[in-house]
This record gives C-alpha cells, structure tokens and sequence, in this order.
C-alpha cells in the first residue's frame, strides 16, 4: 500500500540567539529558545558562555573560545538563514566585538539585550567589554533594550522617574541604534517601559504584578521581540507584542528551588 505524501509545511521564521547558557534554565539561551518556540519561530542558537546557575543566583561562567563563537555563527547564518538575531550575555570584550563584526555582517533585525549582571546582581560582563558594547555592538541594534542598571552601566545616568527615562533613551541612541527601549521595571508603580528612535515615543505600561518569580524577564523579552520582527512586525508592533506575552510569563512566574523562579515561557499553552 502506497502512502500518501506528506504534506511539505512552509519553514517557520529563523531567529538566532547569541548568548550564555543558564543551566537553571530560566535565562540566557534556554529561555531565548522557549520564547522563540511558544512565538511560532524556529529558534537557534550560538553559545557564548556556560553559567553554573540556579535559583540562587551564579555560581560560576565560563566564556567560550572567540574561534567557537564564530564558527557556531557562520555554521547557522550561512546555511540556514535568520529572519532575526537577539544578543544577550557575550561577557568580554573579544567576544563583544567578535559578535559585533558578524552582527555587522547580517542582513537582518537585531536585537541587542546588553547584559551586565544577572536577577541576582551576578556580573555577567567585564567593565573592560563596556566600550566594545557602546561603540561596536550598540550600532549594529535594530532595538537595544536596556534596563536600568544596564543604562546607568553604559552612560552613567541613573533613573529615578519616568522623565529620566527620557534622558536615558537619548543617551543610549547616541551609540547608535535605531531603537532604544529603556525598561523601567525597577521603579516603582506600574511596569513602564519607553521605546524610542528619537522622533516617536511609544510607552508600554502594564500593571506591576505580586510575583517574585521574574527570573529570565530581559531575555524573554529581547527574544520576544526578535521573534516578532521574524515574523514581520514593525518595532513598535513587535515590542507590544512582546510585552504583553512578557506580561502573561510573568504573572505565571513560579517557584523553582529556594530562591528567584522563573516566568512561565509556556504560559499562553496552557491557557488555550
């Protein structure tokens, strides 16, 4: 008996993470690869760093070889394709610039998350990469989403109130991206965040939720993003989007060991 051809799907959209790994599972690489896949992309990845972590906080990172990194990348861009990139924890300097030269290379949207420490206060990366992000990775943004610790890492301007956000924003373009999206999830109030390309202003507001377990908050929602502009969005569209499936993850968010637990990537799976 002869069966029936099977029918040939069309490829999801291709988006590539460029970050660490977080063995916990909550942040870096696993919950890029979780948001790609609950977005409807196929999600790949280059790994920069391995990090012994959990919900306590890093108990240890190592960077991969500068020679890894970029065969990882080259191995996946040059064969598969990407509809979007998202860079998270690159660690040093070489490697800041390595993935800037690729980024620099690739005709598609990039996402920069510039990671400087983790939930915990962990740093993620050297202050001696610091010039490499601001005048070698920030130009190859398509949208660099900061918060605050990474804004006053990067310019030196601490945040205290929406208008600071402003001023923070200004200070972040002038690096080079087209985009900044300034999260200010550490003030008080509701969750406010501001995206800007100098001319527009878009906020994004939703209600601060009674949840401690917000573990891997950034990198879902840089990979959100990434996921969206694959898919064809324009950035204001792919950052509200973004947010709201953020929003659900968080409010989802749920205790894993004895400390800060992870926001659900799989939240909207089980509400269907």
């Amino acid at each position: 008996m002869t069966l029936p051809p099977i029918p040939v799907r069309p490829a999801l959209p291709r988006v590539l993470t460029v970050a660490g790994s977080d063995s916990g599972g909550g942040a870096g690489i696993q919950a890029d690869l979780k948001t790609m896949l609950a977005l409807g992309t196929h999600g790949m990845s280059v790994l920069t760093a391995v990090t012994a972590q959990n919900s306590l906080g890093v108990q240890g990172a190592w960077e991969l070889p500068v020679a890894a990194v970029r065969a990882q990348y080259r191995s996946v861009v040059d064969d598969i394709g990407v509809q979007a990139v998202k860079t998270g924890m690159l660690a040093t300097a070489e490697l800041v610039e390595t993935v800037a030269g690729l980024l620099a290379a690739t005709d598609a949207p990039v996402v920069v998350d510039p990671v400087g420490v983790s939930k915990h206060g962990d740093p993620l990366l050297a202050s001696s990469a610091l010039d490499a992000v601001r005048l070698e990775l920030l130009p190859t943004a398509t949208v660099a989403t900061p918060n605050l610790d990474e804004v006053a890492q990067l310019t030196g301007i601490e945040v205290r109130s929406e208008d600071g956000m402003r001023r923070a924003a200004e200070a972040i373009l002038r690096f080079g991206p087209r985009w900044a999206l300034v999260k200010g999830g550490h003030l008080a109030g509701d969750a406010v965040d501001l995206l800007t390309d100098g001319a527009a202003e878009h906020w994004f507001r939703a209600p601060r939720l009674d949840n401690r377990h917000t573990h891997g908050t950034g990198c879902t929602l840089a990979s959100a993003i990434a996921a969206r502009l694959a898919h064809g969005d324009r950035v204001p569209q792919a950052v509200a989007a973004a947010k709201e499936y953020v929003t659900g993850a968080i409010g989802a968010g749920f205790a894993l060991g004895g400390g800060i637990g992870p926001v659900d990537h799989g939240w909207r799976l089980r509400n269907a």
